[in-house]
């Protein structure tokens, strides 16, 4: 019964799981314990069960008004404002926030919750003979699970450090478990789990929305360029494995950069074009995307959303570091000022700069209902690594480096560069990681692998540590790590000492 108890939570979360097809099929039946759960589905199932708790990196947070996980990175950056005093950003405003501030236990819960459902896939699906399935279609689902296993703890350790090295389903209530140091989990989970999910024959991409061979290779690349910067000194021959893996993206994955920024934000292109691994969504099931109501102008009454929320938008320092020019920054490109009411389709000025990158028009003129994906991988931060990641491996930019730094500038409406020394370049490529992915949930991995961050004012590149933000806060030691939740360490003495600072 036990096994059964986990067969069914596998399957219910199928409606949370990779492809729109899944997200809109209808339940036609249910598993019971006479149930013959050797076939293809229950497989199947097991592997969408990992994909879940990928929408946890939008999770709503509770008992907080127009809070969610995505927030967290970036308030912690100094670069973003809020109109919400509910969503806690003053703690992340002043550097002030602890084990108990808002979204650090709700990141924590949803990425072991899918390393949970992860674990059961690699457990449960060798096990399933079947008459149509085959050993490669085990393979590359099992392909699946260790590529979310290893995202889920990579975002762990760039999060917490040492976390608990979690790798089977547990067979007692027995989980106070020590914290593993990072490097460990590295090497002996994430890496591992990626290394072995490029052997399979996944195709280089999936418009589905599953995990593919350029989703794999991307996270790699990731990894690869993470585990060589500060938080573990890999070294030089770890950014030429990232670099490697980012070219095999760039050269077999058939991804292609979108003409307009604003292809971005059309539900046609869902998993298609220069996405390589998004978080789906679809408007037909509860579970729609909640970012264009979460960053749309706090009561600007420009959509049908009963809550315009106006929880991120960016600082008006971190609007005017951008070049001269930059077709980014221009109006409903990557940010807007200004749109129609709609009520009396008068345009309604905002008191600042808001982000565009998650407006979706048919849902808030509309719908109400949200069904863009979320990316977690496109072309132009492969583009990006790949840069970063060559020039540091040989010493200087090669001229495919310098070509898709160009490509980036190029669709801003910026000149291209020319030869560069190795460290203009890198400061180039971060300048174009900040602008270009600015509010997807990366600046603040940057800022922690590179121990670098942007100074919007003076445009000079300071040290983490000691760099203080427009809102004269002053980044320490310790902000380089989350803390460990309070509620974990509560119920698990084992997770302390907490970090550094807390």
């Amino acid at each position: 019964m036990k096994v059964l108890k986990h067969i069914l939570l596998a399957a219910s979360m199928l409606s949370l799981g990779s492809c729109k097809d899944f997200l809109e099929e209808k339940p036609t039946g249910f598993l019971t314990p006479d149930s013959d759960v050797s076939s293809v589905k229950v497989a199947r199932a097991y592997a969408n069960a990992g994909y879940a708790n990928l929408q946890g990196f939008l999770a709503g947070q509770a008992s907080s008004y127009g809070g969610n996980t995505w927030n967290l990175m970036e308030f912690v950056t100094g670069k973003a404002n809020s109109d919400l005093g509910q969503t806690g950003f003053v703690n992340f405003q002043n550097l002030s926030y602890n084990n108990t501030a808002f979204y650090i236990d709700t990141w924590w819960q949803q990425m072991y919750q899918g390393i949970g459902a992860c674990n059961l896939a690699i457990q449960s699906i060798p096990t399933i003979n079947a008459a149509g399935l085959t050993d490669a279609q085990k393979t590359n689902m099992l392909a699946e699970a260790h590529t979310l296993r290893a995202l889920y703890y990579f975002y762990l350790v760039r999060m917490y450090g040492a976390v608990p090295s979690v790798t089977e389903v547990p067979k007692n209530l027995d989980l106070n478990l020590p914290r593993t140091a990072a490097k460990d989990i590295y090497d002996k989970i994430i890496l591992p789990d990626l290394l072995l999910a490029e052997k399979s024959t996944l195709p280089w991409s999936d418009n589905t929305g599953k995990v593919s061979m350029g989703a794999i290779e991307s996270v790699l690349a990731d990894v690869y360029l993470t585990y060589a910067g500060a938080a573990i000194n890999g070294g030089a021959q770890y950014y030429a494995e990232s670099a490697k893996r980012s070219l095999a993206v760039i050269t077999n994955g058939g991804y292609t950069l979108f003409p307009n920024y604003t292809d971005m934000i059309l539900p046609v292109n869902k998993n298609t074009g220069e996405f390589i691994f998004q978080v789906q969504y679809a408007a037909s099931v509860p579970s729609t995307n909640p970012l264009t109501p979460l960053t749309i102008p706090n009561y600007s009454g420009i959509s049908l959303y009963a809550d315009e929320y106006g929880s991120v938008y960016p600082t008006p320092q971190f609007i005017k570091s951008f070049p001269a020019g930059d077709k980014r920054v221009q109006e409903k490109q990557f940010f807007f000022t200004t749109y129609p009411s709609a009520k009396t389709g008068q345009p309604v000025v905002f008191r600042n700069t808001y982000i565009y990158k998650w407006f979706d028009v048919t849902a808030a003129t509309s719908t109400i209902k949200s069904d863009l994906n979320y990316s977690l991988y496109r072309l132009a931060d492969v583009y990006l690594m790949y840069a970063e990641a060559s020039n540091r491996a040989e010493g200087g930019p090669n001229s495919k480096a310098i070509d898709v730094v160009n490509a980036i500038r190029k669709r801003a409406d910026l000149a291209n560069i020319g030869t560069l020394s190795q460290t203009d370049f890198e400061h180039e490529v971060w300048a174009q990681r900040y602008f270009e992915l600015c509010f997807e949930n990366k600046m603040w991995f940057d800022m922690i692998r590179t121990r670098k961050v942007h100074n919007d004012v003076t445009g000079n590149w300071d040290d983490f540590i000691g760099h203080k933000t427009v809102y004269n806060a002053t980044f320490a030691e310790k902000n380089l790590l989350f803390p460990i939740p309070k509620q974990e360490s509560d119920v698990n003495p084992n997770l302390l000492p907490n970090n550094t600072g807390y």
